[in-house]
């Protein structure tokens, strides 16, 4: 069994930071391209950031220059760093990693963790 777990979300001020962390964790082969996306209330979800197992970053344009994505592949673990939030980014944040499994070693497929409340609000 396989599974994501998001942690670090919260209530911050306009202009604050948050981390949030994503630790995959069970019967993992390997992991190829992980991603971090958000729902607002009423909204789509919607793609934040990705980054390849070998480190390269693509980001939605309202977030370049404030977020930052990374990984740990020796950890199973990838990061998003958020500075300069803005009561737009209030969201449910997701973390997606697409992963081979022992029970589907040969085929990547999607996973999802549960989702991480981030609230933006003086």
């Amino acid at each position: 069994q396989v599974q994501l777990v998001e942690s670090g979300g919260g209530l911050v001020q306009p202009g604050g930071s948050l981390r949030l962390s994503c630790a995959a964790s069970g019967t993992i082969v390997s992991i190829s391209t992980m991603g971090w996306y958000r729902q607002a209330p009423g909204k789509q979800r919607e793609l934040v950031a990705t980054i390849t197992s070998g480190g390269n970053t693509n980001y939605v344009d309202s977030v370049q220059g404030r977020f930052t994505i990374s990984r740990d592949n020796a950890k199973n673990t990838m990061y998003l760093q958020m500075n300069s939030l803005k009561p737009e980014d209030t969201a449910v944040y997701y973390c997606n990693a697409e992963m081979r499994t022992y029970y589907s070693p040969y085929n990547y497929r999607p996973y999802w963790g549960q989702g991480t409340q981030v609230t933006v609000s003086s």
